[in-house]
């Protein structure tokens, strides 16, 4: 174990819901605004939510040519513009990077449902014109691995390139092989995360069919609530997040800034149900578990864990039973909260911009609130850091993600030393 390389997070990017940069994110993550408005980017005529967390003021060629963006399906556009931000963050220029420095380089990006904006529009072209009118482009920009690969295209990057898959678990999943992949010295640096782009007729109408979204219509900004006692659903969300996995060593040799240090992983399965998570939370405890044994931690050294917390009614009770089963009395000592009550929730990018989210309270010492809590639940009784940022010591933080089909993924980021 002690032989194993050290991981280190040297590079952020990020669009969200709150801002299309890091920089933005994180002061609207703080600030505690609200990224749900009314959907502007379809007619929500046929469809039951009319409201969700979408990109605000993206324009594709502010990140890339024309041409380039043509050829990508929003949520792939979404990851190219993220891995750039997070590459100049980490001041590493690819141009000037030699072939053997780009073998040591690979992308692990992921979307938990692909190209369905693009989809979408070509399944009315093959009913309405048929098939030989259909794109050329239309496979390549439907299958959920595009990101990670136009990336690897764009710069060059030899090392391990491909995406997990796992639903809403896709980015922690994604962060996780990076992470596994380095400690065994298979690369030296890794772009990693999540990206999705969900926000259309079919997605929306998709998840109201499932019973999953807030119809919340008359007050949007508050309608992801978890927690609360009034929570009806998730709100959807878009965009992506990006963070660059490095060897430690490899990172002190160019002399890189280094924002934490990712310590452990857990991953498990509820075994129980295609969406509906495990009522008692036995499968997030256990990967909860596995996280803190790998990262050798006790309980009583996590001081801040970032929920998955989707505002949905089952989901928030069975994680908190989670939570209390693995922690005992601790859960109690320690801040949690839902940033999804800002952002919404991103599906298969969730992952990648929780943890930036996780990242900034312990480079801050400060816990990011879930907001949008009035109604108490009797059933939900933890420090979620309601409505306002709390100052706290966070040395240890913890993410939790899960997703349709039961998969559950817990990350622990360690605040950074020598």
């Amino acid at each position: 174990m002690h032989n194993e390389k050290r991981v280190v997070v040297t590079g952020l990017g990020a669009l969200t819901p709150l801002g299309l940069s890091v920089p933005e994110f994180h002061s609207n993550l703080f600030a505690g605004k609200s990224g749900s408005a009314p959907i502007q980017s379809f007619d929500t005529s046929r469809v039951e939510t009319k409201f969700a967390c979408e990109l605000k003021g993206y324009d594709a060629g502010n990140f890339m040519d024309r041409k380039t963006a043509r050829r990508l399906d929003p949520f792939a556009q979404y990851a190219f513009a993220a891995a750039k931000e997070a590459l100049k963050d980490a001041n590493i220029d690819p141009a000037s990077l030699s072939q053997e420095e780009k073998e040591g380089i690979g992308v692990i990006m992921g979307s938990g449902i692909g190209g369905i904006q693009t989809f979408s529009q070509q399944a009315v072209t093959n009913y309405t014109q048929g098939p030989n009118r259909i794109s050329p482009f239309f496979i390549p920009m439907l299958i959920p691995d595009i990101g990670a690969g136009q990336i690897s295209i764009e710069f060059g990057f030899h090392g391990p390139n491909y995406c997990a898959v796992s639903a809403c678990a896709t980015a922690n999943n994604n962060i996780i092989d990076a992470y596994l992949l380095i400690k065994a010295g298979m690369a030296n640096m890794i772009l990693s995360g999540g990206m999705e782009a969900s926000i259309c007729e079919l997605g929306i109408g998709g998840f109201n069919s499932a019973r999953a979204l807030s119809t919340r219509n008359d007050e949007p900004e508050t309608a992801s609530r978890p927690f609360d006692s009034t929570r009806d659903g998730f709100v959807m969300g878009e965009g992506a997040g990006c963070l660059i996995l490095e060897e430690y060593e490899h990172a002190v040799r160019r002399g890189a800034k280094i924002y934490a240090e990712m310590i452990g992983a857990g991953l498990s399965a509820d075994a129980h149900h295609i969406t509906a998570p495990h009522p008692e939370g036995i499968g997030a405890a256990l990967a909860m578990r596995r996280a803190l044994e790998s990262a050798g931690l006790q309980t009583s050294d996590i001081d801040y864990i970032n929920m998955h917390g989707t505002s949905t009614g089952l989901g928030d009770i069975a994680e908190t039973k989670s939570i209390k089963m693995v922690f005992g009395e601790h859960a109690y000592k320690m801040n949690v909260s839902s940033t999804k009550s800002m952002t919404g929730h991103l599906l298969g990018a969730a992952g990648a911009v929780e943890a930036i989210a996780t990242i900034f309270a312990l480079q801050e010492d400060l816990v990011p609130p879930t907001i949008n809590f009035v109604n108490p639940d009797p059933e939900c009784d933890l420090n979620y850091t309601f409505n306002a940022p709390q100052k706290r010591t966070v040395n240890y933080g913890l993410s939790n993600v899960f997703g349709f089909g039961g998969h559950n993924t817990s990350v622990i980021f360690k605040k950074f030393s020598e």
